[in-house]
C-alpha cells in the first residue's frame, strides 16, 4: 500500500506555526512527516537566511506528533559528523517512541557552506564522504559496536548507547545521481528519495536502482522508494510556492482536478513509488492539503 506523507520546509516560518501544521497533517491522515536540512532559505540568495535548524526541528516533530513516521530528507553529510547525527537520531527515536527515520545526502546548497565557512569539496569527495558516512550511520544505529576506517571518518569500537527504540532504524539516501548516489543507496540504504521528477523520470531512476541492487545482491524490495512532489491546484499557487524555479519543478508538481491528481499519483505508483510526499513550504496552503486528503480518503 502506498504511504502518503508531507515534506515540510523550515524556511520563513516559526516553531509555533510548524507545530500547528504538523498536528493538522497528522489529523488529516498522512502517515509521514519530514523536514529538510538547510541553514538558509531554498531561494539560494545570500541574504535569505530565515531557516530553522533541522536536528532541533526533527526532535520537535517527534515530540509534537504521536502517530506519523518522523523523517528528515535529507541531512547533509558536510554539516555534522555522522556519529553526532547517529546520537541525535537515536534520541529522536526515543522521543518519538520508535518513529524516527534518518536521511542523508551529499549536500548542494553552496551558499550555506560559503556563508558559514564549511568546506564544500568537489562532487567526488562529497560522494566519498556520503558513502563513508552512511556506513558509519549503519554501524552506530544498527550494530552494538562499530569499527570503521575510512579517508574521512574513523571509528574504533564505537558504541551508541542507549540504543534506538527500533532495532533497525531506517536510513535513507536522497538524490537522483545514477552513477554514485543510486549505487550507494542500493548497497547501504533502507530507503531512497528523489524530489520533483516526472513519473517517467522516476521510473527510469527506479530501474537504475534495481540494476544496482542486483549488482550487489540485494532484493529491490529491500530499498523503499519515495518521491517528493509539489501540490498546486492552480498556476497561481505554483508560482506563489516556487517562484523563479516553478518551471524547473513543474513536471514534479501535482495540479489540476481531483481526478487528474489521483491519476498522476497512480503514474508514480506504477513507476515504482512506495511513498508519495507532498513538499510544502511557507506560506503553508493547508486548504489544498485538506482537499488532497479528502480526495484520497486519507482521514
Amino acid at each position: 500500500m502506498t504511504l502518503f506523507g508531507v515534506h515540510i520546509g523550515l524556511q520563513h516560518t516559526t516553531t509555533d506555526e510548524l507545530r500547528s501544521v504538523w498536528r493538522r497533517v497528522e489529523d488529516l491522515g498522512f502517515g509521514w512527516i519530514s523536514v529538510w536540512d538547510h541553514f538558509y532559505g531554498a531561494t539560494g540568495r545570500p541574504d535569505d537566511a530565515q531557516c530553522l535548524e533541522a536536528v532541533a526541528m526533527h526532535a520537535a516533530l517527534a515530540c509534537t506528533t504521536t502517530k506519523v513516521q518522523c523523517g528528515c530528507l535529507v541531512y547533509s553529510i558536510g554539516y555534522r559528523h555522522p556519529a553526532v547525527l547517529a546520537k541525535a537520531i537515536t534520541a529522536i527515536d526515543q522521543l518519538s517512541g520508535g518513529r524516527a527515520h534518518m536521511g542523508i545526502g551529499a549536500g548542494w546548497a553552496v551558499v550555506e557552506y560559503e556563508a558559514y565557512g564549511i568546506p564544500f569539496p568537489a562532487v567526488k569527495p562529497r560522494m566519498d564522504q556520503l558513502e563513508e558516512g552512511i556506513q558509519v550511520l549503519r554501524g552506530l544505529l544498527h550494530d552494538e559496536v562499530t569499527t570503521f576506517e575510512g579517508e574521512h571518518f574513523t571509528l574504533r569500537e564505537a558504541r551508541n548507547e542507549p540504543r534506538p527504540v527500533q532495532a533497525k532504524l531506517p536510513i535513507w539516501i536522497g538524490g537522483g545521481g545514477e552513477k554514485r548516489t543510486l549505487k550507494i543507496a542500493a548497497r547501504y540504504a533502507d530507503g531512497w528519495n528523489v524530489p520533483f521528477v516526472t513519473p517517467e523520470q522516476f521510473a527510469h531512476k527506479n530501474a537504475v536502482l534495481d540494476d544496482h541492487c542486483a549488482a550487489v545482491g540485494r532484493e529491490p524490495g529491500d530499498v523503499r522508494r519515495a518521491v517528493n512532489v509539489g501540490l498546486a491546484f492552480t498556476e497561481e499557487s505554483l508560482q506563489q510556492q516556487f517562484g523563479a524555479i516553478a518551471d524547473n519543478v513543474r513536471g514534479g508538481v501535482l495540479s489540476g482536478s481531483d481526478e487528474e491528481i489521483i491519476d498522476r499519483i497512480g503514474q508514480y505508483v506504477e513507476a515504482g513509488a512506495d511513498q508519495v510526499n507532498l513538499a510544502l513550504r511557507a506560506p503553508f496552503d493547508l486548504e489544498s492539503l485538506e482537499k488532497f486528503s479528502a480526495a484520497l480518503h486519507l482521514a
